[in-house]
């Protein structure tokens, strides 16, 4: 993104009236959008910051005649990835003071470490887009078309950095699987001995009612409220159960005259 904005922000030879003007409207938007990122207290209202500085950057590749980049930003980092994270975050349901507690030990250092890296990497970047020369330019780089040049740069120049980042990858998937894994310590109930149990005395033959229903709210950790007010025994995953949780009668009675 650096040689982007250099490129934009300079109105050099091959930066036209229209590429400055994007630069100048968007690089703004996605500046205060970090800033904002970096400093709000939901977890949702990150994400959200974070997407739109993704769009810019979209919008920088689109102007710099790399549409591909421009669609895979787009499509998988703001329309997947993003939404994957949004959808993660609504389906748990992340309070805003769990973001202030601080799970492990000596992170702020760290994080404080990376961001110095991360400053030196820039400077390294912006240093090497100001001094290096670039004759061939974007005409040059996309003689072949833009998807034959970013894939001459992942397989050529880049190699040994492209395949490092796919061994990273696969080996931090590996890690999520052997780290959620969990043994089974109990048989499998068959389908037939679940129905069984579901009708024995004390069993709910109907189905149960989904989380939110009748509460004020409808998320996934809140439980299901019965006509009379009280909590659905059993509408909440015991993984998300909470104790405690028990909504004024009141203002159910007024839902459900509604």
């Amino acid at each position: 993104m650096t040689g982007v904005a250099l490129h934009l922000a300079s109105g050099g030879a091959g930066t036209s009236a229209g590429e400055a003007a994007l630069f100048w409207i968007l690089a703004p938007i996605a500046f205060v959008a970090a800033i904002l990122l970096v400093t709000a207290r939901s977890a949702v209202h990150a994400a959200l910051f974070l997407a739109i500085d993704m769009l810019c950057l979209a919008a920088f590749y689109a102007a710099q005649d790399a549409p591909f980049l421009a669609f895979v930003q787009v499509i998988v980092y703001t329309g997947a990835i993003m939404m994957l994270f949004l959808f993660v975050l609504m389906l748990v349901g992340v309070d805003s003071s769990d973001s202030l507690i601080e799970t492990i030990r000596g992170q702020r250092p760290v994080a404080v470490l990376f961001g110095l890296g991360i400053v030196v990497l820039l400077i390294a970047a912006i240093g090497s887009a100001v001094i290096t020369a670039h004759p061939g330019g974007l005409a040059q780089a996309n003689s072949d078309g833009n998807v034959t040049g970013v894939a001459n740069l992942l397989f050529d120049r880049y190699i040994i950095a492209f395949e490092a980042t796919s061994a990273l990858l696969i080996t931090a998937a590996l890690g999520a699987m052997v780290l959620a894994h969990r043994e089974r310590l109990v048989r499998k109930l068959s389908q037939r001995e679940l129905m069984l149990a579901r009708f024995r005395p004390g069993g709910t033959p109907s189905p149960l009612p989904g989380p939110g229903v009748y509460a004020n709210h409808d998320a996934v950790d809140t439980p299901a409220l019965l006509p009379d007010g009280s909590i659905a025994e059993g509408s909440v995953p015991e993984i998300l159960q909470v104790s405690g949780a028990r909504p004024r009668v009141g203002e159910v009675e007024k839902e459900l005259d509604k």
